[in-house]
């Protein structure tokens, strides 16, 4: 049951449609989404910039490719990633991004430091933990579970070309040498 306030304000949205065209086209594709999110069909198209509301959990979880660009705004960018057993995400660093990596799925080790060579920061995550990241920083995340990794990160700023599909690492470092050249 909803309590009084939250059952009016869903009386009151339905009888008041948004009146903005952008807030309607909006809530159409979050309504969709939550429709497909409800049948295990994933939308692998990038919502952002407009505004996005997404069972993160799921669709992490359901997320089949090596990285999807879900949401791409004008200061940040969320991606999904799914890991295979024993892949990683390769050694990397962000000179201009912060980043944080949620873990929904699965158990990794997180490396880190402040060079190649360097990687004195070393934690075993799983599905509670939060991983943070400063620009700057090198950084991998490897998958040491016989199921894939499934994780999500938020970027800020945007880091990935907006809408971008990878089903494997490989099409992923392809795609980049493309893009940062």
């Amino acid at each position: 049951m909803y309590p009084n306030n939250m059952r009016n304000n869903k009386q009151n949205a339905a009888q008041n449609p948004a009146q903005n065209p952008a807030q309607n086209r909006a809530q159409n594709r979050a309504q969709n989404q939550v429709q497909n999110s409800e049948q295990n069909v994933y939308n692998t198209i990038d919502y952002g910039p407009e505004p996005f509301v997404v069972n993160i959990d799921m669709v992490t979880k359901h997320n089949p490719n090596y990285r999807v660009v879900l949401w791409t705004g004008e200061y940040l960018q969320l991606t999904l990633m799914s890991i295979p057993p024993g892949g990683d995400i390769g050694l990397e660093i962000h000179t201009d991004e912060d980043q944080f990596i949620r873990v929904e799925d699965g158990i990794g080790v997180i490396q880190m430091g402040s060079s190649k060579d360097k990687l004195n920061y070393q934690r075993n995550v799983d599905g509670r933990f939060a991983i943070l990241v400063p620009a700057g920083t090198w950084h991998n995340l490897i998958n040491m579970g016989n199921k894939p990794l499934k994780v999500y990160s938020v970027y800020a700023p945007a880091h990935h070309p907006k809408g971008a599909v990878h089903s494997t690492k490989q099409e992923a470092e392809e795609a980049e040498k493309h893009y940062y050249q």
